[in-house]
C-alpha cells in the first residue's frame, strides 16, 4: 500500500470502527416497532380508581409492555422477620399472579431488611430454580411502617 494511502487509511480508521461499532448488528440493536409499549396501572378487581382531587403518591403495581413493576411490600402486623417475609411473599405471588405473571417470571428483586439470614430462610426457592437478580439493603434508619422487610420487583408476563 502506498504511503498516501496507508496515511488517509490510518486518519480515517478511528472514524469508521465508530460508525462501524454503531451500527445495528443482529437482531438486538434493531428500531423498536412503531406500537410503543403503554403505561397501564394494575387494579384489583373491584379497586376504585384514585380521586384525581388527591391522586396517590404511587402504584402497587404498573404494567409497560410485557413488565410488570410491583412496588415495595411491606408487612405492618407483629411478628418475626420469618412472619413478615412468608406474607410480604404471599402478597407479591398474589399480585403477580392477578396480573398474569409468576414468582418464576420475576427478574429483578429489591430486598430492604435488618435480618439477612433469617430472611433468606424464607426467601430461598420462591422463585423457582433459576431466580432472577437481587439486591438486598440494610436501610440505616429501618423498614417505614414498621415492617421488617419491604420487597419490590420487576417481572415479565
Amino acid at each position: 500500500m502506498p504511503k498516501s494511502n496507508r496515511r488517509t487509511f490510518l486518519k480515517n480508521a478511528p472514524a469508521a470502527a465508530v460508525a462501524a461499532a454503531a451500527a445495528p448488528v443482529g437482531r438486538g440493536l434493531q428500531t423498536p416497532p412503531a406500537d410503543k409499549p403503554v403505561k397501564k396501572v394494575f387494579r384489583a378487581a373491584g379497586a376504585k380508581p384514585p380521586d384525581p382531587a388527591n391522586p396517590p403518591l404511587f402504584n402497587s403495581t404498573v404494567l409497560y409492555g410485557n413488565l410488570v413493576f410491583i412496588s415495595g411490600i411491606g408487612y405492618h402486623q407483629a411478628g418475626d422477620i420469618t412472619v413478615h417475609t412468608t406474607k410480604v411473599l404471599e402478597q407479591m405471588k398474589a399480585q403477580l399472579e392477578a396480573c398474569g405473571s409468576s414468582m418464576e417470571k420475576v427478574l429483578k428483586v429489591n430486598v430492604y431488611l435488618n435480618d439477612y439470614d433469617a430472611m433468606n430462610a424464607v426467601f430461598k426457592g420462591k422463585f423457582g430454580p433459576e431466580p432472577g437478580v437481587r439486591t438486598t439493603v440494610a436501610p440505616a434508619g429501618g423498614i417505614p411502617g414498621n415492617s421488617l422487610v419491604e420487597i419490590d420487583c420487576i417481572a415479565c408476563l
